[in-house]
Parts: C-alpha cells; structure tokens; sequence
C-alpha cells in the first residue's frame, strides 16, 4: 500500500510563502517543471543579489491581484509543448498542497491563454504525491466567482 497523498488532474494549490491562498493548479507529469501564469516581472538587486518582482491574478473570489518577490534561483531555457523554446527565470517557494508542504522550483511566464494559472510538473510531485488522472479537486476546490449585481 502507497503511502502517497494521491491528487487528481488539477487541484488547488497554495503558495504561502507568495500570498497565494488559492490558485487552480493542473498537474501534469509530461512537463518537467512547474510554471507559475505572471501579468508583469521585473528584476532588481537586492543585497547584491538578483530578486524578481511580479504581479498575478490568482483567480480565486476576492483574491484580486497579488504581488510577490523573491530571489531568482535560475534562468534556463524552457521547450514549451509546442516546441518553443523560451529562457524563463525560476524561483523556489514553498507549496502547500493535500496537508504536504515542499519546496518547489517554479519558472514565472505568461500562461494567459491557458485555463490553469498554474502548472505542476513532475519533479513537485515526486515522490510526494501520486496522480489519478480520472479525478479532480481531491482536496478542495476554487469557489466560484459571483457575478455582481
């Protein structure tokens, strides 16, 4: 018997260390990496080192925009599924996700097109978590947003 926290396709993910009480995530073990969606980055020096700022809507209700920083872990060349190869800049934070928490490399880009803001690759899930790609939002769901009248 496993004693992974099994998840399903998309869940909903948190990044404490970000501001991010709620983002909807898709797992995916066919990327490598995780990407997190960001509407605008910047870079900076702080210390002498190289932070990145950015600005993202999580999605969630009453979440509006979040804007977090953190120091820049890498920056590497990222082969979308389309075949286009982008240099990206990566960052660690924490993820809380299913009562686990670990630290995780995320790349930031513009995943504006796409209907999760956030994608998890492999190497956040592993050896962590199990997916059971025939299930969704195992551990809790995004409420959804409520027209204003």
């Amino acid at each position: 018997m496993s004693s992974k926290i099994v998840l399903g396709w998309r869940e909903l993910a948190v990044l404490p260390s970000l501001g991010i009480a709620g983002i909807r995530a898709k797992i995916d073990t066919g990327a490598r990496s995780s990407a997190l969606h960001v509407d605008a980055h910047w870079r900076y020096v702080e210390a002498g080192e190289p932070w990145v700022g950015f600005r993202l809507s999580p999605g969630a209700v009453g979440a509006g925009e979040v804007e977090a920083a953190a120091p820049v872990f890498d920056e590497r060349e990222v082969t979308d599924s389309g075949g286009h190869r982008t240099r990206r800049v990566f960052i660690r934070t924490v993820l809380s996700l299913a009562g686990a928490e670990r630290e995780i490399e995320i790349n930031l880009s513009d995943r504006r097109g796409m209907r999760f803001p956030m994608l998890l690759g492999r190497t956040a899930v592993a050896q962590v978590f199990t997916i059971d790609p025939a299930r969704s939002f195992l551990h809790g769901r995004a409420r959804r947003r409520v027209p204003r009248s």
